[in-house]
C-alpha cells in the first residue's frame, strides 16, 4: 500500500513538472520562426470589436492576410492583427510560433531581408 502511494506521488510530480516545463516553453516563444512579408493594404480587413468575447485577433482593429517567406524562401499565408493600418509596401519581419501564431512584427529594410526572401520582391525604387 505504501509503495502504491509513493508511485502515485512520483507520477503526479513528473506530470506536474512536465506541464510546468511545457508552459514555460509555450510562453517564452522558443521554437518560433521568422517570416518576412511586404505590406499590401488591399489585403487588410477592419475587425469589429467583439465586446469582451475572446477574439482570435487579440483585440486588434485590423487583420492582414499576407503571403510571407521564411529565411529559406518557403512560402506561407499568414494572418495577423494590428492596432493600425501599416505603411503600404513596407517590409516586415513576423515572429511566428506554432499554435500561437504571430507573436510580434517589426518593420525592416529591404537589405535586412534574407537573400532567398529578396528574390520574391522587386528592389524598392528609393534604394
Amino acid at each position: 500500500m505504501k509503495k502504491k502511494i509513493i508511485v502515485g506521488i512520483a507520477a503526479v510530480t513528473v506530470i506536474a513538472v512536465g506541464f510546468i516545463c511545457f508552459c514555460i516553453w509555450f510562453l517564452s516563444g522558443a521554437g518560433s520562426t521568422y517570416y518576412y512579408a511586404q505590406i499590401d493594404n488591399s489585403k487588410i480587413e477592419q475587425v469589429n470589436s467583439r465586446g469582451g468575447v475572446i477574439d482570435p485577433h487579440g483585440g486588434m482593429s485590423y487583420s492582414y492576410a499576407l503571403t510571407a517567406y521564411n529565411e529559406n524562401g518557403d512560402e506561407k499565408d499568414i494572418t495577423f492583427g494590428t492596432s493600425r493600418e501599416l505603411k503600404e509596401s513596407a517590409f516586415i519581419r513576423l515572429t511566428v510560433m506554432p499554435v500561437r501564431g504571430v507573436l510580434e512584427w517589426s518593420e525592416v529594410q529591404y537589405e535586412e531581408l534574407p537573400a532567398a526572401v529578396q528574390s520574391n520582391y522587386a528592389v524598392p525604387a528609393n534604394e
